[in-house]
């Protein structure tokens, strides 16, 4: 019986991987060695490791182009080279015109199957569009079989016109696999066959394809299998025997389930598969060397982190060869060779770097433009330097050597890791107008900038989004109905979707609303997610250097649901508690009670604060309660714990009744948090709340507690060691050597 993983996400990012360059060049194909600019090879040890890499962007007119698939196919790059020590001259990229049908064959066959051996390591990567066609001879009830589209598909197949398409059959990749002679392959497909064209703001990988037109592969591609059948001395009984079983040999990784969507998103200046996105990030700085199965699972909680904030519905998927027990091996069948981080150096001139931003988290992006500061680190993961950051193109950063009694400290493939960070004092709630009569846009877009902080965005540019404003049309609604979303909006109400059209909870009006009335009604709830975007730019738990654990789990169950550790505690391999993994996936079932403890594995004392944030945005202050003494009781001792709630508060933290997502975010600091203790025991004792309650903190203090908080979290980031005359004026510092703030998201389950 084959073993397949699916992963739950609530929305997100994903992932994908690849290699090398072609000796053999095929006649009336062209082929670009990618001598990768400034990487720093790793000595290659027995096995080799080669990698295939490939990526569509420019598909013919109707079809529809992408935009981040080049940029998928530069993060598996980085990774591969930089932390899993493959060799640039063995990663193969076949990008765009490279990517035909030919081109994807040939490459596969002459840089795979041809040049690995047994106990070698494979990557195949691909990032593009994804297809159906008819299958002859399908193996189970599916009459269909998916397809990989490549660049030199015709654009009228979207009508039908074509008779066939040259797509390559998820069958032949079953048999391309066959041939490799190792066991240790990884293929990842950030691509899919649901939908097409364009959700909200983002655009989905599948070709575009008009509604009851059923395509048929070429007849060059049945010939191709028969070939491989031959090759492989199979029968078609016994191929179909192996395909029903599972996948052929290694892992496949697939970004979404059969019925969903595959995401093509903008970020931060550059667009890219939402998973291939996630998935390289959590590997820069994941410290240990993790099975598929571990990663897969931490992935899983992080995804809902993201989905918060992206709200990309996939649901990624992940399937071992029958019987092989592929999912307890380290991914990519590799230990990682080099350190956890967040960057990595790609070119030096002079004291000026290039480095890419791999590691970096999309959220946290506008905190690493102008201001932000890295350790260079060696090997052995030791500081040996400072870079600061002066300016970032999409996810490359360029700055300065700061100078040093060192030499020789900055190289190309030096590995950087997060300092400090410059959060944006300005930072905006970016909404995008969609789906509203032209008349009526020009008044919606005038209301929207006259709030504070709010900043209006073209849709049709496909600039970044938070949030969408729009009315609920009957494709709308007819979506949501089959997607299974509970009470939905009326057709014609306005209120706020998510990038990808998911509605907003509690933010649609009644039908016939005036866009001018609906940003006015609106006002709180745009301060409500300006928070939540600026709380989750400041999460930093996988790179802080504080010693911190944290866990939540039901009050009844000795089991500890979901532990998660700072990188200082894991560069220390501390002690997790008993039966403890540190995984971030949380799921409790509705009406359970839960507690949350908070660890202090220093030497010195830490403060502690917890907040509780609803699924639409409010946020509660759960810890500390003592409105007395509010600093005292944040303190924990070195080598202690705090349990939320404590014995002696006056409530219960239930998780409700009613299924959906909540996010607990505690910080953890070596100073105390003054100014935002202080306003919040102004709010409790302003309202008469005895110690031990939660403050449910209204929409505009909610501001002022959270500029209270920043401001705090700056004034000891600059006192600390982290040379504060380095720090630009006009952003707020947030050193990691000084903050954790450690992000779950909790799901509530029938």
């Amino acid at each position: 019986m084959k073993r397949r993983h699916f992963l739950q996400f609530s929305s997100s990012l994903f992932a994908s991987l690849g290699m090398n360059q072609l000796d053999l060049m095929p006649q009336g194909v062209s082929w670009r060695r990618e001598a990768l600019r400034g990487a720093r090879v790793l000595a290659q040890s027995t096995p080799r490791k080669l990698a295939l890499l490939v990526g569509i962007n420019q598909y013919q007119g109707a079809l529809g182009s992408l935009e981040g698939c080049i940029t998928d196919v530069e993060m598996q790059r980085e990774l591969l080279v930089h932390r899993f020590g493959f060799n640039p001259n063995d990663v193969l990229e076949v990008k765009d015109a490279q990517a035909t049908r030919e081109g994807i064959l040939t490459a596969f066959n002459e840089h795979l199957i041809k040049q690995a051996k047994p106990g070698d390591v494979v990557v195949f990567h691909y990032s593009g569009h994804g297809s159906r066609v008819r299958d002859p001879n399908p193996i189970g009830d599916d009459p269909f079989n998916s397809t990989m589209v490549p660049i030199d598909r015709p654009a009228d197949s979207v009508t039908g016109s074509a008779n066939s398409v040259p797509d390559i059959m998820g069958h032949t990749l079953f048999l391309l696999m066959s041939a490799i002679p190792t066991e240790n392959l990884t293929v990842v497909l950030d691509s899919c066959y649901s939908g097409g064209g364009k959700r909200g703001n983002v655009v989905v990988r599948a070709a575009r394809l008009k509604r009851g037109v059923t395509l048929d592969a070429s007849p060059e591609e049945f010939e191709y299998q028969k070939q491989l059948l031959s090759k492989l001395e199979l029968s078609q009984d016994e191929f179909r025997d192996r395909r029903h079983k599972g996948v052929a040999k290694g892992v496949v990784i697939a970004s979404a389930r059969r019925d969903q969507e595959a995401a093509d998103a903008e970020f931060e200046g550059f667009h890219a598969g939402a998973f291939t996105y996630l998935l390289t990030r959590y590997l820069w700085q994941e410290s240990s060397n993790s099975s598929f199965d571990t990663v897969f699972v931490n992935l899983a909680r992080r995804t809902k982190d993201v989905a918060m904030s992206s709200n990309i519905i996939q649901n990624p998927e992940f399937e071992e060869k029958p019987g092989s027990n592929n999912g307890s091996k380290p991914l990519y069948f590799l230990e990682k060779k080099r350190p956890a981080a967040e960057a990595v150096i790609q070119k030096v001139t002079g004291d000026r770097v290039e480095f890419w931003l791999g590691g970096i988290a999309s959220q946290s992006l506008e905190a690493f433009k102008d201001a932000a500061i890295f350790s260079i680190i060696d090997d052995e993961g030791r500081e040996q330097g400072q870079i600061k950051q002066e300016s970032r193109v999409g996810l490359v950063g360029y700055g300065k050597v700061i100078p040093t009694s060192q030499s020789g400290i900055v190289k190309e493939g030096t590995l950087l890791r997060e300092l400090v960070r410059g959060m944006p004092t300005d930072l905006t709630l970016r909404i995008g107008v969609n789906d509203i009569p032209s008349a009526e846009k020009a008044q919606v877009l005038a209301a929207l900038q006259k709030q504070k902080r709010i900043e209006p965005v073209a849709v049709e540019q496909r600039a970044v989004t938070d949030y969408l404003l729009g009315r609920v049309t009957q494709e709308d609604f007819q979506s949501w109905q089959k997607q299974g979303v509970s009470n939905p909006p009326p057709v014609g109400a306005l209120g706020l979707f998510t990038s990808t059209q998911v509605p907003v909870s509690d933010s649609f009006g009644r039908v016939g609303e005036s866009a001018e009335n609906a940003v006015v009604r609106l006002r709180p709830k745009f301060k409500v997610l300006l928070i939540g975007r600026i709380l989750k730019s400041l999460v930093n738990g996988d790179s802080s250097q504080l010693n911190v654990t944290t866990s939540i789990q039901a009050v009844d169950s000795k089991e500890t649901s979901s532990t998660v550790s700072s990188r200082g505690t894991r560069n220390a391999q501390s002690t997790l508690p008993p039966g403890a993994t540190n995984t971030q996936k949380l799921q409790f079932k509705r009406g359970t009670n839960i507690l949350a403890q908070v660890k202090n594995n220093e030497s010195r004392n830490i403060y502690a604060s917890l907040l509780f944030i609803t699924g639409s945005g409010e946020i509660i202050n759960l810890f500390p309660l003592d409105w007395d003494a509010p600093e005292e009781k944040a303190l924990v001792p070195p080598g202690q714990s705090i349990a939320v709630p404590q014995p002696e508060d006056n409530f219960v933290w239930n998780v409700g009744e009613k299924a959906g997502t909540f996010e607990v975010l505690i910080l953890a600091s070596v100073a105390p948090l003054r100014n935002a203790l202080k306003g919040l025991q102004s709010i409790a004792r302003g309202r008469g709340t005895r110690n031990g309650n939660p403050i449910d903190v209204n929409e505009d203090e909610s501001v002022d507690i959270i500029g209270n908080l920043l401001g705090d979290i700056d004034n000891n980031s600059r006192s600390s060691e982290a040379a504060p005359s380095l720090l630009s004026k006009g952003t707020q510092a947030v050193s990691t050597s000084v903050l954790a703030a450690i992000s779950t998201v909790v799901e509530v389950v029938d």
